[in-house]
């Protein structure tokens, strides 16, 4: 699976519950740089680079990839240097969270 097809599974993947009261843009740079809005307990992705995100996360793809599936723990890949954040942290550190795993195999 591409990053791309990942990113694109996103919103059939939020969890509306963990979601509720988010309005947020989460910016995704990998080979192919996408960004996810968050507003309404829903979500949407598109390709590019959002013009002011709430949070940017910037990996290899394989990394974003194992990141979302839940192979990946968040906090062992911004240690390591696997993930770059800029932006809201705490936001990041919700996004595990925000997401299905299981939705995005």
């Amino acid at each position: 699976m591409s990053v791309a097809d990942l990113l694109q599974k996103l919103p059939a993947a939020l969890n509306a519950d963990a979601a509720a009261g988010t309005d947020a843009v989460i910016q995704f740079n990998t080979s192919a740089p996408h960004y996810v809005t968050i507003k309404g307990g829903a979500a949407s992705v598109a390709a590019g680079t959002a013009g002011s995100p709430d949070v940017t996360l910037t990996m290899e793809d394989d990394d974003l990839i194992a990141l979302m599936k839940g192979e990946l723990n968040g906090m062992t890949a911004f240690m390591t240097g696997k993930l770059q954040l800029d932006g809201d942290l705490m936001l990041a550190q919700r996004i595990g969270g925000l997401f299905d795993p299981a939705k995005l195999a």
